[in-house]
């Protein structure tokens, strides 16, 4: 198997976008944002440009676990299971809705390593996001691909602690019409998310797979009700996967100028931990 993909580093692309008011709105949708719709020339909430530039491969070119074929922009490494990992993001100013926008992408780095769970694969990309031919965002992702493993245990339920004083917290059950319509608004044809019999048979999951961005999502929306200073900065990566089998539970400690994030499975361990820096 060739395991060289050295050649992909500093391969780059760009996508266009309009930042279209309709997709934001959606997303108002469907997280329950209150207040009145995202109109032209709001500041569009962090991370929802992941809404946005959104991958256009035809249903002809999608793989057989919903993913677009390998090769093109990110390099074709043969692990079958996929997973958005982390990022990092740092706000120069708010992208606004309805204004177009440029995002360059530029493969940094393609490392090969072997883990607990077999070989695995860490692919970054390094984001640019442009208004007007202004900076607005940068951000830094991780994907890590992995051969085939063990199935993963489903999570056993416990009763959690009260969450400490002075910490925001929220727990919500991630059903399938979430899962769904963040897929939908995402583009995200990845059947571990809507496709139990996909997830369970063939990947070895115990249940539907909850997207890490989502819950990064959920955090950071956690944050925009609990304060009105913006984010400035933001990362996270996740520790373990979570399901559509019990709730979800977000925690988030305020510090001076930072929030600390974590994202807790029923069984009350940390899958997602992330912070935020405040302005």
């Amino acid at each position: 198997m060739d395991t060289d993909f050295s050649e992909w580093i500093g391969r780059t692309e760009q996508v266009h976008d309009p930042i279209c008011r309709v997709q934001a709105q959606a997303a108002q949708a469907m997280l329950d944002e209150p207040g009145a719709p995202l109109a032209d020339g709001d500041a569009l909430p962090l991370p929802w440009h992941w809404f946005h530039f959104l991958p256009r491969a035809p249903h002809a070119a999608l793989d057989t676990d919903g993913h677009p074929q390998r090769g093109g922009f990110l390099p074709p490494i043969p692990y079958p299971r996929r997973m958005f990992a982390g990022a990092r993001m740092q706000v120069h100013r708010p992208l606004r809705v309805g204004v177009p926008a440029l995002r360059e992408g530029t493969i940094r780095d393609v490392a090969m390593k072997s883990g607990k769970t077999g070989a695995l694969a860490f692919v970054t990309v390094a984001y640019r996001f442009l208004q007007g031919g202004v900076l607005c965002l940068e951000e830094e992702q991780d994907i890590v691909y992995r051969e085939p493993g063990a199935a993963v245990s489903a999570p056993v339920a416990a009763a959690l602690p009260l969450p400490p004083e002075g910490c925001w917290s929220r727990t919500l059950q991630p059903d399938t019409r979430l899962l769904f319509r963040f897929s939908a608004l995402t583009f995200n044809a990845h059947r571990i998310h809507y496709d139990r019999a996909y997830a369970t048979e063939v990947e070895g999951y115990p249940g539907l797979v909850v997207h890490g961005p989502l819950t990064a999502v959920l955090l950071l929306q956690l944050v925009r009700h609990a304060t009105p200073r913006p984010v400035t900065a933001f990362s996270f990566r996740g520790v373990a996967p979570l399901f559509d089998l019990g709730p979800l539970r977000l925690l988030a400690t305020p510090g001076l100028d930072s929030v600390a994030l974590e994202a807790q499975g029923p069984d009350g361990r940390a899958a997602l931990l992330a912070t935020a820096a405040l302005a």
